[in-house]
């Protein structure tokens, strides 16, 4: 199950995995109400982000603002927070020592009004 951002429920450790060979990709997908968008932004970019990657376990950090497709989305907007890290076993790691806290201060700053949930990509290698 996904952690989702906003009720108080950590982010969740995954199955380790057996190929080290390939990137992982950890993304985390926010929706938020537009009236905390640009406070949220500004937090995301000079407080989570470098706490994220401060011990270096997360790099290439990167934030990408999904389009909405119809009015009703609109009324809200979407992020797309994506980290570089280097296997499954040390994405656990910084979820347990370092993710969950930061993951708790973004609820405690903007509670309700930001929720998320969490994805995890392996890159497949295009050349094989």
């Amino acid at each position: 199950m996904p952690h989702v951002y906003g009720c108080g429920v950590v982010p969740f450790l995954f199955l380790p995995s057996n190929n080290a060979k390939y990137m992982i990709l950890y993304n985390i997908t926010l929706n938020m109400d537009s009236d905390v968008a640009e406070a949220c932004l500004d937090y995301l970019k000079h407080s989570y982000l470098p706490q994220a990657t401060q011990s270096g376990v997360m790099h290439s950090p990167r934030i990408h603002k999904i389009l909405p497709h119809d009015d009703a989305s609109a009324r809200s907007d979407s992020y797309a927070i994506q980290f570089n890290v280097k296997n499954v076993d040390t994405l656990n790691y910084w979820i347990e020592h370092e993710g969950q806290g930061i993951s708790k201060q973004l609820v405690e700053h903007f509670g309700d009004k930001v929720a998320g949930f969490t994805t995890v990509l392996e890159e497949i290698d295009l050349s094989e």
